[in-house]
């Protein structure tokens, strides 16, 4: 996961201006990335290596706002602690054959809250914790 973001981190020769404006308004956000592994993030991220419950309830407690988290293993274990208020599921019609599932371990008790169409061919379904 953490490949992926550090994709925007350097401007690329074939991105099209949405592409580009997207990598500016990344950049310019604050990024948690969270591994055991990692010694070093990129710049504009905080690494958390330890305590990951403390350090989002903390996060939580001090931002006005939505956090977004990326990555089944990490959800889960959010998940678990009771720190994850609305999932937002988006959907894109791809053909993969594995990966990781979202819910890396029993999906929790949801209610859908909301769907919206997402261009021409993406839905985005909202649910919250039942």
């Amino acid at each position: 996961m953490y490949e992926i973001m550090r994709y925007w981190d350097e401007d690329h020769s074939d991105w099209d201006a949405e592409e580009r404006e997207f990598a500016d308004v990344w950049r310019s956000k604050p990024k948690r990335v969270v591994s055991r592994s990692l010694k070093s993030v990129g710049p504009n991220a905080t690494l958390i290596g330890d305590n990951v419950e403390a350090e989002i309830r903390g996060l939580k407690s001090r931002l006005d706002g939505q956090v977004d988290v990326g990555g089944p293993h990490l959800a889960r274990n959010l998940t678990d602690c009771g720190l994850i208020d609305e999932y937002r599921l988006y959907f894109r019609p791809v053909v993969v054959g594995g990966g990781t599932p979202f819910f890396a371990g029993p999906r929790p008790p949801l209610r859908l809250v909301a769907n919206d169409l997402i261009g021409e061919d993406a839905v985005r379904l909202t649910y919250v914790p039942a």
